[in-house]
């Protein structure tokens, strides 16, 4: 096959289709057990910590291969290596719907992770091959629908289910999909991405599975074990060490696992830092909103999760709307007014009071839904944009490892922030309480100033931590003032010295005048 990255004369649209359907269940299974851990827990009878690890391990499993995917997408041919990912996802999804113990469950999790690590930048490489660069907003805006919505609308489906089925429905639904997308992945999916032999640095392998595994689980675990625990410590320090190896690493290798060139361009690092402080932005609020609801109003998961769906649906909406924006006027406009609505609507969160309407928090998160989507997919496609055709595997793996890293420090921020300013007013109003008892109490009085005291100071916890949200959120407002339309380097090169065919195109981004 051709080693040349080149825009296809014409998009395989139905294989395209065949990938989407793909991805959605990838990230739709990402987020789709978190309302049901409890329901698992108490089945199968382990603690809540244990049960944890059904979401834990699945992202550490993830945030650890998706670096390698670079690897796989230019070593191996797009046919085989899809059907070898999906097909890994179906053994792993069987095997959780059939799991009679916690252990075989987990399994079930962790080979699920295996194969669908690899789907999405799969996907994406696909459709940054199939679209020239001035109609990559639209495709890609499509793509932000399926990678956003599908772990928006995980929760509430999951609601739906625990309700009214049992847990494993939710892997018996995801199993038929997965074998459909399976077969049809085998009689239509084509080698569209071009390929070429590379060695695998097995060092590189490790240091990744250190670092960024490390740093996911040190983070993962900070919100609940605080960070003065000695395994979050250490998990993190050695996390943060593995990293920087596997960085210096990359910078030596002839054919590194990640090459650090894609970085060389301005408009690409730009793009990733305003992605990461987004999705710590992002990740947060989406975990900061559902304790609000359940924790401090005592709304039910289900319900919970159908007040978040009307902000998920809209941010499904939005993104191939912004898509096609972001093809007519850029991704500065968009960017700035997208984040400007973000910043607003997070800080009208933190007035979340104990009698805010149902109506007031719905159209708040919706409006953040919406400011978001207009955010994410063109900054995203805008920095891969200013890359060479040839590194584009390289981009897809490092914006999705950024957004689970940053997504995991945000979540880890936001919560331990909330936790400590909860105990700090907890203790206060506790100090209070007892200095204006003006004689004993029943049990009775004790428990009811007990749970006020606890839901008034969770209510202060969170309301403090969108305020910290929000401005993680005015410091992207404030990167984005500097982004600029990129222009492809290839096409760049194409028209200066069409005898080069690209290939010696430069990693810095060109920027439009």
């Amino acid at each position: 096959m051709n080693n040349d990255f080149k825009t296809l004369e014409k998009p395989p649209y139905l294989m395209i289709a065949v990938l989407f359907v793909g991805a959605f269940v990838a990230f739709l299974n990402n987020t789709l057990l978190n309302v049901a851990l409890p329901t698992i827990m108490t089945d199968l009878g382990v603690t809540y910590s244990t049960v944890q690890w059904l979401a834990t391990g699945y992202m550490l499993v993830s945030g650890v291969l998706i670096p390698a995917s670079a690897f796989l997408i230019t070593r191996f041919k797009t046919r085989p290596l899809f059907i070898i990912a999906m097909s890994i996802f179906v053994v792993g999804t069987l095997v959780a719907a059939i799991a009679p113990s916690f252990p075989v469950l987990l399994t079930g999790r962790m080979i699920q992770a295996v194969g669908s690590s690899v789907m999405a930048p799969i996907l994406m490489n696909v459709m940054l091959i199939s679209f020239p660069v001035e109609k990559r907003g639209a495709a890609m805006g499509m793509f932000g629908l399926v990678m956003i919505a599908a772990p928006a609308i995980g929760p509430t489906l999951s609601g739906w289910i625990v309700e009214r089925y049992d847990w494993r429905v939710l892997f018996e639904m995801i199993l038929p999909i997965a074998v459909l997308s399976l077969l049809f992945s085998i009689w239509k999916l084509e080698n569209v991405l071009p390929n070429r032999k590379v060695t695998l640095d097995y060092f590189s392998l490790v240091l990744s599975t250190i670092g960024f595994g490390g740093i996911l689980y040190g983070f993962s675990n900070a919100g609940n074990d605080g960070w003065t625990d000695p395994i979050v410590l250490t998990t993190i320090i050695v996390g943060v060490i593995g990293v920087v190896l596997f960085v210096l690493r990359q910078l030596k290798l002839e054919t590194p696992v990640l090459s650090m060139e894609i970085f060389k361009s301005p408009l690409y690092a730009l793009s990733s830092i305003i992605s990461a402080v987004l999705s710590m932005a992002m990740m947060g609020g989406m975990i900061l909103t559902p304790a609000y609801v359940q924790s401090v109003r005592g709304i039910d998961p289900f319900e919970s999760g159908l007040m978040m769906l009307p902000g998920a649906l809209v941010m499904a909406i939005m993104s191939p709307i912004t898509g096609r924006l972001f093809d007519k006027v850029g991704p500065k406009i968009l960017a700035i007014t997208g984040l400007a609505i973000t910043s607003v609507a997070t800080y009208y969160l933190h007035f979340l009071d104990l009698d805010s309407s149902y109506l007031y928090i719905i159209m708040i998160y919706t409006l953040r839904m919406v400011g978001i989507s207009m955010v994410m997919m063109p900054i995203m496609t805008n920095g891969l944009n200013s890359l060479p055709a040839r590194l584009n595997p390289h981009g897809t793996a490092s914006n999705n490892t950024i957004q689970q890293v940053a997504g995991s420090i945000g979540t880890a921020l936001l919560i331990a922030i909330m936790n400590k300013r909860t105990t700090a007013t907890g203790e206060e109003l506790a100090a209070q309480a007892q200095a204006n008892a003006t004689g004993p109490m029943s049990e009775e009085q004790i428990a009811t100033m007990k749970a006020e005291i606890m839901q008034q100071s969770l209510l202060d916890g969170i309301q403090y931590s969108f305020l910290i949200a929000t401005g993680i959120t005015v410091v992207a407002l404030v990167l984005s003032l500097f982004l600029k339309r990129a222009v492809s380097p290839d096409s760049k090169t194409t028209t200066a010295a069409p005898e080069n065919n690209g290939k010696n195109a430069p990693a810095s981004a060109t920027l439009n005048k």
